[in-house]
């Protein structure tokens, strides 16, 4: 027997159940179907909008507590997906290599994947193994901020299972914990620097975890620059020491050199890298690699005179 419409049914007397869809995209057919000049007089006296209402809540009632399920296995093959579809992208990226003893960091030749080609300057990096915490500092543009962000990309990728930007890495499970252009909120009546302390406390929070047993990587961009350098320093060092008890790896980027003083009181679990610039021809050059020791050089000044701020000087 031949499947009759939903007209034919109604007019062969069968019951609403029997009559009405029992999928979601049935339903929604035949709730634009009632658009129909000729069916419009008919849903008058037999309801059908309204019984396209219950079909809607039987179903609803039936499959509804299986939504979440069905959204998140879709959400995880088009990650999946997504994310063959960045390896198949990029041949020339590698797959990491995971050591079970951590933590550790270690990266030969890495930069952030979304640098051109023709401008990443790519650099080595490791933590763990007795070092864990880098200060960084540097001019503006140098770099800092870029290389802290491609430091998290690259764990983040390859905890996915994605490849990354590197010649190597090998690394531990980590826990990323992030401070990176923290931004104040004036509908929540919140200042910048109390939008990164709290940002920090989350950070710190993460190693107390009981159920996170991955050690925490942090990266922290010009930490408390909201405040005075005193303050600062004296916040920074119990932040760093807070997170290094708790065998947490990180790097700290910041201008106020009174940072670097820091690793002087850590031994060797801590040291100083720095970008640097340099001026040639009236124009600063950059190269975006990453040295041992604290920055020698400044240039706001010479940005500012750059574009027109304080006279030629």
């Amino acid at each position: 027997m031949s499947q009759l419409n939903p007209y034919d049914k109604f007019l062969a007397g069968q019951p609403p159940e029997a009559i009405l869809p029992a999928t979601p995209k049935a339903i929604a057919v035949y709730l634009e179907s009632r658009r129909n000049q000729f069916f419009r007089v008919f849903d008058l006296f037999t309801f059908w909008s309204a019984q396209l209402v219950f079909a809607t809540e039987r179903w609803q009632r039936e499959f509804g507590s299986s939504i979440r399920g069905w959204l998140d296995a879709v959400g995880e093959f088009e990650t999946l997906t997504a994310l063959a579809g960045f390896a198949y992208e990029h041949p020339e990226y590698v797959f990491p290599e995971f050591a079970e003893v951590g933590p550790l960091f270690e990266a030969q030749g890495f930069a952030h994947p979304l640098l051109p080609v023709d401008n990443a300057a790519t650099n080595d990096l490791k933590l763990g193994d007795g070092l864990q915490l880098i200060i960084l500092s540097g001019p503006n543009m140098a770099g800092k901020s870029t290389f802290i962000r491609g430091v998290g990309v690259s764990v983040v990728l390859a905890q996915c299972g994605a490849p990354v930007r590197a010649r190597r890495l090998r690394l531990s499970p980590l826990q990323v914990g992030a401070s990176i252009c923290v931004l104040d909120s004036l509908s929540g009546g919140m200042s910048r620097f109390y939008a990164e302390i709290h940002r920090v406390k989350l950070i710190c929070d993460l190693t107390l975890d009981a159920e996170n047993t991955a050690p925490v990587l942090f990266l922290l961009d010009e930490l408390l620059s909201g405040t005075n350098s005193h303050d600062r320093l004296e916040g920074t060092r119990l932040v760093i020491e807070s997170l290094l008890e708790r065998d947490a790896i990180g790097i700290v980027s910041t201008h106020d050199l009174a940072l670097t003083q820091i690793p002087e009181t850590l031994g060797e679990r801590a040291v100083n890298c720095h970008f640097e610039d340099r001026l040639e021809n009236e124009e600063l050059i950059f190269d975006y690699k990453l040295k041992p020791g604290i920055v020698q050089t400044s240039n706001a000044l010479k940005l500012m005179r750059s574009i027109g701020l304080g006279g030629a000087g």
